[in-house]
């Protein structure tokens, strides 16, 4: 009881701190941040009360502390907030999510002896990560100005409020004062413990730790909002025009399926061909000018910048035969595609049977 009027004393004495100094807005305050004098001074609070307390009751413990002992009770404590992330799925109809926290719970609190060996990770349940903000911010709920508060860090408006209700239905709450507030504190020192590379890194990489945190918690919100009302939008599909497409890939391959593929490709992606007039020929398009520039002005709708002379000089005995396959592929482009490896082994005796096809 009396922590809990201490926390209420202290949020008040901030916001109120917060609002006052708000009163006067700088030329060059950021929108989001309109309090932004109060909380570099919240800010620097904290970072003088976590560099002379937190830390080095942190770096005790981990060294004091053995890490198969330190794991288990970050997996108890994970455990418990698997309760508050089944919650908050709940609220967000995310029936799937919330139905793997269950089965976290279950599956840790059973054979994981309460959730200190994390069996449910092991097994594919993946981890969730939720709370009442980002319930809000799923419905709508604007996040508000940015605030840091005392002993709790950065955060803004609206996930303020949805920590107080956290807070209000945390497990531990419910649980004796002699072995609550033990808890609470072993929670915070092994949370503390786990963020101590962080902290080096922060102090070594930003000039401003205040503007880094700041906006670094700003996107990491809004990514989390995004990405829990996108959650079940399919993903988009990133494959090539024409990359399905094998019975059309596999005529181009023979020499006569680069216009086959281009329009197979703009019938099923709706997208434009953007191939090469001059690879669309393809393995026959020298030899074959009448192949090359019909499948070039047919199918992808430009002139032919071939070069004359490279047509008339580059005929070989192999023309006939890309010829035919052409013919063959435009009115039958299966079977255009099951004789192309043939073609490819043996040109020589693709060519027999492709004399007839070309007198015409």
């Amino acid at each position: 009881m009396i922590k809990k009027q201490a926390a209420l004393t202290m949020a008040a004495a901030s916001l109120a701190l917060l609002v006052t100094s708000g009163c006067a807005t700088g030329p060059e305050r950021k929108p989001g941040d309109p309090f932004e004098p109060a909380n570099r001074a919240i800010f620097k609070f904290n970072d003088k009360l976590d560099t002379y307390v937190a830390q080095p009751i942190a770096k005790g413990y981990q060294k004091v502390t053995p890490q198969p002992l330190r794991q288990a009770i970050t997996n108890f404590f994970s455990n418990l907030g698997d309760v508050s992330n089944f919650a908050n799925n709940l609220l967000q109809l995310k029936i799937t999510d919330a139905t793997e926290d269950l089965m976290r719970i279950a599956m840790n609190s059973t054979f994981g002896l309460g959730g200190l060996i994390d069996f449910a990770t092991l097994a594919g349940l993946p981890k969730h990560h939720q709370d009442f903000g980002l319930t809000m911010g799923h419905y709508g709920v604007p996040a508000g100005p940015y605030l840091v508060l005392p002993l709790f860090g950065p955060s803004d408006v609206r996930d303020g409020i949805g920590m107080g209700v956290d807070v209000k239905f945390n497990v531990i709450n419910y649980i004796e004062p002699a072995v609550r507030n033990p808890l609470y504190l072993a929670q915070f020192v092994s949370a503390r413990a786990n963020l101590l590379g962080a902290t080096d890194l922060l102090k070594q990489a930003a000039l401003d730790p205040y503007s880094f945190v700041r906006d670094a918690y700003r996107q990491q919100r809004e990514s989390l909002i995004r990405g829990s009302q996108n959650n079940n939008a399919p993903p988009p599909n990133y494959e090539e025009p024409g990359a399905g497409e094998g019975t059309s890939g596999g005529a181009g391959a023979a020499g006569a399926g680069a216009g086959a593929a281009g329009a197979a490709g703009k019938s099923n992606s709706g997208l434009p061909n953007y191939e090469d007039p001059g690879d669309s020929g393809g393995a026959g398009a020298p030899g074959a000018p009448g192949g090359s520039g019909g499948s070039g002005g047919s199918n992808n709708g430009l002139p032919n910048y071939e070069d004359p002379g490279e047509t008339s000089g580059a005929a070989a005995p192999a023309q006939p035969a890309s010829a035919a396959a052409a013919a063959h592929s435009a009115s039958a482009p299966v079977a255009a595609s099951a004789t192309a490896p043939a073609a490819a082994s043996a040109p020589g005796a693709a060519a027999v049977p492709a004399q007839p096809a070309s007198a015409p």
